[in-house]
């Protein structure tokens, strides 16, 4: 017999005498269930378990149309993927990215972990960064991106959903771009780990007409619902969905107003 979540002969023996099953400790000791994996979580689980506490970070590159390269820095959360930060710049220093994770997470709501990965452009000045702010770093193992799955899923989405279908200009153009696509993935864009749902949740929209607006360019859709009124300011959706005299206006009698009609509670 296994009982999970306990490890020890004496635990589970414990269990087995308030159950009413007795049973010698060397028994439970001798028929339990060896352990086939290390007694350490592995990075997975870790991630797992202290996703809402988890921040990502990594950078990838853009070309211009002049052939230029500009770096672009990404910090997400783990809890409900949304994005935090997007920086740009075409020289990036350890000073630079340390301003930015300041700028990202703030003094007061910094994540209990960051987790990135081994390039040199991460120097003593932004280690010391998150040590001020409080942030564990947690660095990836060398030539395992994997361990960064999040962000670098991301970091693909962003080029197959945005700068791969847009000639970016300057600094300015593409910082402007990635934050239009920051605010369609976080308020638009559904998820399937997330149940459909967007990172900043959605609510589902039963009544109004369907508007479409485009979202950079028309590379991507933001599909909404509006209430339609009419001059008497009820709902379109309203009058068609109740019964055909629940709107009908009152009758006109002569020598009355229609102020004096609509404040009119009794019947004639």
């Amino acid at each position: 017999m296994k009982i999970p979540g306990s490890t020890r002969p004496p635990r589970i023996h414990g269990e087995l005498l308030k159950l009413g099953i007795e049973i010698g400790q060397t028994s439970v000791a001798k028929y339990m269930v060896r352990r086939r994996h290390p007694p350490s979580q592995g990075w997975r689980t870790f991630i797992r378990n202290r996703a809402d506490g988890i921040a990502a970070m990594d950078m990838f590159v853009v070309p211009t149309i002049s052939f230029r390269l500009l770096y672009g820095l990404l910090i997400m959360g783990h809890g409900r993927r949304h994005i935090l930060w997007f920086g740009v710049t075409a020289h990036p220093t350890a000073e630079w990215i340390a301003n930015q994770v300041t700028e990202a997470c703030g003094w007061e709501q910094a994540p209990c972990y960051l987790i990135r990965d081994q390039d040199g452009a991460y120097g003593e000045v932004f280690i010391r960064r998150l040590r001020s702010i409080g942030i564990r770093d947690r660095p990836t193992s060398v030539r395992s991106p994997w361990q960064n799955g999040y962000a670098e899923r991301l970091i693909g989405s962003i080029r197959r959903e945005c700068v791969d279908d847009v000639i970016v200009f300057s600094e300015r153009h593409l910082r402007h771009l990635l934050l239009c696509y920051m605010k369609y993935y976080n308020g638009s864009r559904t998820h399937l780990s997330l149940e459909k749902d967007a990172p900043a949740s959605r609510a589902v929209d039963r009544a109004g007409h369907i508007l479409c607006r485009p979202i950079l360019g028309g590379l991507h859709h933001r599909y909404s619902r509006i209430l339609i009124y009419d001059n008497r300011g009820i709902a379109i959706e309203a009058i068609v969905n109740s019964p055909p005299d629940a709107h009908k206006p009152p009758p006109y009698r002569a020598g009355t107003s229609r102020f004096s009609v609509q404040r009119s509670s009794k019947p004639s």
